[in-house]
């Protein structure tokens, strides 16, 4: 029996992460990238530490809006700041901190459920 979802062709599906980039959807993208259900945009973070509410904010434009948000940390699980937590939960957006795999494989689940959410994905 087969229990693989049916994602419509035009959903972005991470295929692959690694080598410095990731696979959306067949298509090879370097570095750090944000991606949601409807498009893909590079991410100007490299490490953790980059990480401010304004690097995010191609989320904030989003149509329809994202209500989760991924964040890959890199090869380990780093803390997301709280300020970073609370700035975007004012805007009705939750944040979840984990691996970039987790964050992958965790948003290929969600994505496929039909939920609204994004991950931000620092390349490793």
């Amino acid at each position: 029996m087969d229990i693989t979802p049916e994602i419509s062709a035009d959903r972005k599906y991470i295929d692959h992460y690694g080598d410095g980039g990731f696979r959306i959807g067949g298509e090879r993208h370097e570095g750090s990238i944000i991606v949601a259900p409807e498009q893909v945009w590079p991410w100007a973070v490299s490490v953790m530490a980059e990480l401010t509410v304004a690097s995010v904010a191609d989320v904030f434009a989003a149509v329809p809006p994202i209500d989760l948000l991924l964040i890959g940390c890199g090869a380990r699980v780093e803390r997301v700041p709280f300020d970073f937590q609370y700035a975007l939960k004012t805007k009705g957006i939750f944040a979840d901190g984990m691996d970039t795999g987790a964050a992958c494989r965790t948003y290929n689940v969600l994505m496929a459920e039909e939920r609204r959410v994004a991950a931000a994905l620092i390349a490793i």
